[in-house]
C-alpha cells in the first residue's frame, strides 16, 4: 500500500503552500486600496450658445458633470435633455477656453443623507436649517456674505431640491389671519397663514420696499428670500436698506443674480423653497419671498429654447407654464394639524405695465389671490402704491368675520366711486347731492387715502388697522 508524504510544515504551523497564497493576496488587497477607480468619461463634441453637446456619457437627467478646459480649470454643468447618444449639458459657470473634443466627467456625487429615500440617488441635496439663519447664500448652498462657511458636512442639516409633491388632501385648509404689518393688506385685503399671493407690478413702482415692509413686520417666526434674476446691485440694497440688520437676523436669503446662469437662477428659486420646506416641517411659520416669479420663467424660457423645444405664447415655451404651478404648489400648509406653514409672496414683473402678459395671467390662475401696484399711484406719491380695485385675497372670506368683510366691501365701494367721478369732481361739474354714495366718497376720500398710504418704517398691527377702517367708514 502507497501512502502519501506529508506537506511540510513552515516554523510557523502553517503550510507553506498557504501562506504563500495568503502573502500574494495581502499583495493584492494593498494594490486594490491604491488603485485609482476607472472613471467613464465622454467627450465634447458641439457648444451652440447656451448648451453644450455630449457624447460617451449615459447619464440621467439633473446629473451633475465637469467638463475639463485646458490649463486645468473646470466648468461644472448639469443634464438638461438628451437625444439619442448626445447629452445636452447647460453650464453653471462661465464656458470661456473650451475647446471641441474636452473630457466630459460625471462630478463627484452630490451628498446625499444617510436616511434619504434610496430613489433619490441622483437627486441634488442642499444645506438647509438654521445655520442659514443671518447668512446669504447662492444656489449652490455657498456663503457670499464673507462671514465663512455654513459649518462642516456633518454639522449641516441637508434638504432636497425637489422633492415629490404633496398629498393635496392632506394639506391643512388656509384658516387663520396672518398680520403682514402693511395697513391696507391687513384691512382690505388680509392674507391667511399658509396663503400664496402674487404681488404685480412693472418696474421702478415700490415692490422691493412694500416686500422689505412685509419682510421686517409680518408675524413669522422664518423669513427666507429668494432674490431670483434681480440685479447685483439690488440684491445688496435689499439685504442693507431694505431687509435691515433686525430683518436679516430672522432670515435666510438665495441669491441668483440676473449674471448667473439660467440653471442657476431655476436652481436658487427652488433652493429658497427647499429651505423653507425645512423650516416648516419643524412645525415654524415661515414667509417665503420670491423675487421674482417672472425672472424664474424667463430662466426657464432660455433653457429650453436652447434645448430646441419651440416657442408658444410670447416666446414662452410649454415648459415655462409647466414649471410655473410645480414651484408655486411647493409652498402653502404642511399635513400635520397645527404644524407649520409657507406663506409665499412672488412678485411678478409686468412688462409695459400690461396685466394680460402671459406670466401675469398664469400666475393669476396659480395663485391665491393678486396685489396689483400702480404706476400712476406712485408717480403721485402715494406708497405702497397698492391699487385696491384690482387687488384680491382669495381666502380673506374664509378667515375673517363677515362684519370685517362688509367694512372692506363698503370701504371699496366708496374709494371706487369717487374713482370713478375724479375729473367730474377736480372740475366742479359735480353737482352735490345728485347721488348719496358718491357724496359719502368725497366726504371720506381724505381719510381712506391717508389709510391706504403708510411708510416704509411705520408698521401697524391688524387690530390697528380695522379700528382705523371703521373709523373711515364711521366718519
Amino acid at each position: 500500500m502507497m501512502t502519501t508524504a506529508a506537506a511540510p510544515i513552515s516554523a510557523t504551523g502553517i503550510n507553506p503552500h498557504v501562506q504563500g497564497w495568503q502573502t500574494h493576496l495581502a499583495a493584492q488587497a494593498r494594490r486594490a486600496a491604491t488603485a485609482q477607480p476607472a472613471v467613464v468619461s465622454g467627450r465634447l463634441t458641439r457648444v451652440s450658445g447656451l448648451v453644450m453637446e455630449a457624447a460617451g456619457l449615459r447619464l440621467p437627467l439633473g446629473s451633475a458633470c465637469r467638463v475639463l478646459a485646458p490649463g486645468g480649470r473646470e466648468v461644472l454643468a448639469e443634464v438638461v435633455g438628451f437625444a439619442d447618444e448626445r447629452l445636452f449639458l447647460m453650464p453653471q459657470t462661465d464656458m470661456h477656453g473650451l475647446v471641441p473634443g474636452a473630457r466630459v466627467l460625471p462630478a463627484q456625487a452630490q451628498r446625499v443623507p444617510l436616511d434619504a429615500d434610496p430613489g433619490a440617488r441622483h437627486a441634488k441635496f442642499l444645506p438647509v436649517g438654521p445655520r442659514l439663519l443671518g447668512r446669504v447664500v447662492d444656489a449652490n448652498g455657498l456663503p457670499l456674505d464673507g462671514k465663512g462657511p455654513l459649518g462642516t458636512p456633518e454639522a449641516l442639516d441637508w434638504g432636497v431640491l425637489t422633492p415629490p409633491p404633496m398629498n393635496p388632501l392632506q394639506r391643512q385648509p388656509i384658516d387663520t389671519v396672518l398680520d403682514v404689518g402693511v395697513r391696507a393688506i391687513n384691512g382690505l385685503l388680509t392674507v391667511g397663514r399658509g396663503q400664496r399671493l402674487g404681488l404685480f407690478a412693472g418696474s421702478g413702482v415700490g415692490k422691493s420696499v412694500l416686500l422689505g415692509m412685509m419682510a421686517r413686520y409680518t408675524h413669522a417666526d422664518v423669513v427666507v428670500v429668494g432674490l431670483i434674476g434681480e440685479r447685483g446691485r439690488e440684491v445688496k440694497e435689499f439685504i442693507d436698506q431694505i431687509l435691515g440688520e433686525a430683518g436679516l437676523r430672522r432670515s435666510a436669503v438665495v441669491a441668483a443674480p440676473a449674471d448667473t446662469s439660467p440653471l442657476m437662477r431655476l436652481q436658487g428659486a427652488a433652493y429658497a423653497h427647499s429651505i423653507a420646506e425645512y423650516f416648516r416641517d419643524q412645525g415654524l411659520n415661515v414667509l417665503l419671498i420670491v423675487d421674482s416669479l417672472t425672472r424664474y420663467a424667463m430662466a426657464q424660457r432660455e433653457i429650453a429654447l436652447a434645448v430646441g423645444e419651440p416657442p408658444a405664447t410670447k416666446g414662452y415655451p410649454p415648459s415655462a407654464f409647466a414649471k410655473l404651478p410645480a414651484l408655486v404648489e411647493r409652498a402653502g400648509n404642511g399635513t400635520a394639524e397645527g404644524g407649520g406653514s409657507i406663506t409665499a409672496f412672488y412678485t411678478v414683473l409686468t412688462e409695459g405695465d400690461d396685466q394680460q402678459d402671459p406670466i401675469a395671467d398664469a400666475a393669476r390662475a396659480i395663485l391665491d389671490g393678486h396685489i396689483v401696484l400702480s404706476r400712476a399711484l406712485a408717480e403721485q406719491g402715494h406708497y405702497p402704491a397698492i391699487d385696491i380695485e384690482a387687488s384680491i385675497s382669495r381666502v380673506m372670506s374664509a378667515v375673517v368675520p363677515q362684519d370685517t368683510l362688509e367694512q372692506a366691501r363698503r370701504f371699496k365701494q366708496l374709494y371706487a366711486r369717487y374713482q370713478h367721478n375724479r375729473d367730474l369732481i377736480a372740475v366742479g361739474a359735480y353737482a352735490r347731492g345728485s347721488d348719496p354714495l358718491t357724496d359719502a366718497a368725497i366726504a371720506r376720500y381724505p381719510l381712506i387715502e391717508a389709510f391706504l398710504q403708510q411708510g416704509m418704517f411705520e408698521a401697524e398691527a391688524r387690530a390697528e388697522s380695522l379700528i382705523r377702517l371703521a373709523a373711515v367708514l364711521d366718519s
